[in-house]
């Protein structure tokens, strides 16, 4: 609807706007337990006290997971964009790769393992599909990179390792 609206005042009244879709942004300063707590943050909580965490499903649905630093740099370049094919649009704003829930228990289990080598012993827990889960979530980010020079800088793997110092030291 945000996006309608949007495009109502671009054309009544020549506002420029530039929409933005956010896939899946983790990162330092996420509450693991706030209404929209995102999964990495509960999984990481989960692993620093030895609890198993659960994936719905078999661990094969996907999603875009994108960096926070890379949120940043899309919000930056939307901000001063000088290009006029670039407003009046909508972008997504991700990394344009998918991980697999399975993959980033992995990731994470790698990561904190380095701060408490008794992380890497924590099991996995797999139950029953969640009603209404989508099976993957990919964003195309070309139009952002051909429109607004959108060069995501950190995969998962990069922004995990980023995160991973904070999680341990502020999640506990």
């Amino acid at each position: 609807v945000n996006e309608l609206y949007a495009e109502i005042c671009s054309s009544t009244y020549g506002l420029e706007t530039i929409g933005l879709r956010y896939f899946n942004v983790f990162g330092t300063k996420q509450d693991p337990n706030g209404a929209y707590a995102a999964v990495i943050p509960k999984f990481v909580m989960q692993f620093m006290t030895y609890e198993s965490p659960v994936i719905n499903g078999d661990g094969n649905y996907s999603r875009d997971f994108t960096y926070i630093d890379n949120v940043i740099q899309m919000n930056e370049l939307a901000m001063t964009s000088q290009n006029p094919e670039a407003l009046n649009t909508v972008y997504n704003t991700a990394y344009g790769d998918r991980t697999t829930l399975t993959q980033l228990v992995g990731l994470l289990k790698e990561n904190l393992s380095c701060f408490d080598a008794k992380i890497g012993n924590v099991e996995v827990i797999y139950g029953p599909n969640r009603a209404g889960d989508i099976p993957h979530s990919l964003a195309s980010i070309e139009k952002a990179k051909r429109l607004l020079g959108y060069q995501p800088q950190f995969s998962i793997q990069d922004g995990l390792k980023e995160a991973a110092s904070w999680y341990y030291n502020n999640l506990k």
